[in-house]
């Protein structure tokens, strides 16, 4: 699968200096947990699930996680797990019916969320051959507890279906934000997330539970980052499990909850200018009545704080935070730089001369940058944001 595959070759040539590359399930995890992107929700109750997860990949989509938790009612648990089992037994089906492998282009990285371990081998039992095209199990309300009998099911799994399965915890608990458990939780949840690395393909932050611990909510004019004892757990997440020494993992982006047109108290947050320079008005109107432009910003923070992609409850999100995504020329051009110079320290000027590179501290920002620009691509020189988001919202 590719990032902005849906674009004409001529699209794609003048919008990207370097284009997307291909990856695949059999990538390894430091480039597939970057490839994640926007990882798009569905319920696992959803009445035309097949074709709907058929139809997102379709559109762009490469992540997606399947809902047995909270987007399912308790007593629609047993409804929504057998329609689960149908339905990506039926994707198996289309996927295989010319003799394609599973493995194939034609279906997104699909993950299930659990509410409980027991679903884990359980559901693996259940789709039988079906399970090729099932990636892996995001964990919810994870904690140093807890994770063992999830991390313990998944073995179990894997040993009666025959392959690796990917884990996502998600951290979304009190004893992770309350202030006087949390050195000491993450301290745990560290230690036992190193033992099952290999199989640990991100960790995912469930800012909605987190921030109903406290019974707030968030508007369309605040960030997460405005929301500070969520804000605090973030930088310490970040600080603990985030690290960029090789001890870290891969921390996504927590969801944004808006996609209509919600009631704004604030300005807009998006320039006029960028837009009118494109002659792209319409869209920053279209992005701002829809509180978009709170998105676009929170994207922007999360990458700032040391998060990559993001949860996505709409469709429409998707797009947004690809386009973000892409790595920009005088970014790549700054990391190549970075990275292929054999000196031991010292500092460079940009190629456009307005900023400074210094090689020691700039290192492990551009290997993470040359990763992104693999998965997402290089804009090409003059094409803005502006540019990137018109394309894709076109689609």
């Amino acid at each position: 699968m590719r990032h902005f595959g849906s674009l004409t070759a001529a699209d794609a040539a003048a919008l990207f200096e370097r284009l997307p590359q291909d990856f695949g399930r059999n990538s390894g995890p430091d480039l597939l947990s970057v490839a994640l992107g926007a990882t798009l929700y569905m319920p696992g109750d959803r009445p035309a699930l097949a074709a709907d997860v058929a139809k997102q990949a379709a559109a762009g989509v490469t992540s997606v996680v399947v809902c047995l938790e909270d987007a399912i009612a308790d007593d629609r648990v047993g409804d929504a797990e057998a329609n689960v089992v149908a339905s990506l037994g039926e994707l198996y089906r289309e996927v295989t019916a010319d003799g394609r492998d599973p493995d194939a282009p034609g279906l997104p990285l699909l993950f299930v969320r659990v509410r409980e371990p027991g679903q884990i081998p359980s559901l693996v039992d259940r789709l039988g051959p079906a399970v090729a095209v099932l990636d892996g199990f995001v964990l919810p309300k994870f904690t140093a507890v807890s994770g063992t009998p999830f991390l313990t099911a998944l073995d179990e799994a894997e040993r009666r279906c025959g392959r690796m399965l990917w884990a996502m915890p998600v951290i979304e608990s009190g004893a992770v934000l309350y202030a006087e458990s949390r050195v000491d939780e993450l301290a745990r949840l560290r230690a036992l997330l190193h033992r099952d690395r290999h199989r640990v393909l991100a960790v995912r932050l469930g800012a909605t539970d987190l921030c109903a611990l406290y019974g707030l909510r968030r508007t369309a004019d605040f960030s997460i980052y405005d929301v500070k004892v969520v804000a605090d757990l973030i930088a310490d997440v970040v600080n603990v499990l985030g690290r960029a020494d090789g001890t870290g993992f891969t921390v996504t982006g927590p969801v944004w909850e808006y996609y209509g047109h919600a009631e704004r108290l604030f300005k807009p947050q998006l320039r006029r200018t960028p837009f009118e320079e494109h002659d792209e008005s319409e869209l920053r109107g279209n992005l701002v009545s829809r509180a978009i432009d709170g998105l676009i910003r929170e994207v922007q923070l999360d990458r700032a704080n040391g998060l990559q992609g993001k949860t996505a409850i709409h469709p429409s999100h998707v797009a947004i935070v690809n386009a973000l995504s892409v790595v920009t020329s005088e970014e790549y051009h700054d990391a190549l730089d970075v990275a292929g110079t054999d000196r031991p320290g010292g500092v460079m000027a940009s190629g456009s001369g307005v900023r400074m590179n210094e090689i020691r501290p700039h290192a492990a920002w551009a290997k993470r940058t040359l990763l992104r620009a693999d998965v997402f691509g290089v804009s090409a020189s003059g094409v803005s944001v502006v540019d990137l988001l018109a394309s894709s919202l076109s689609r």
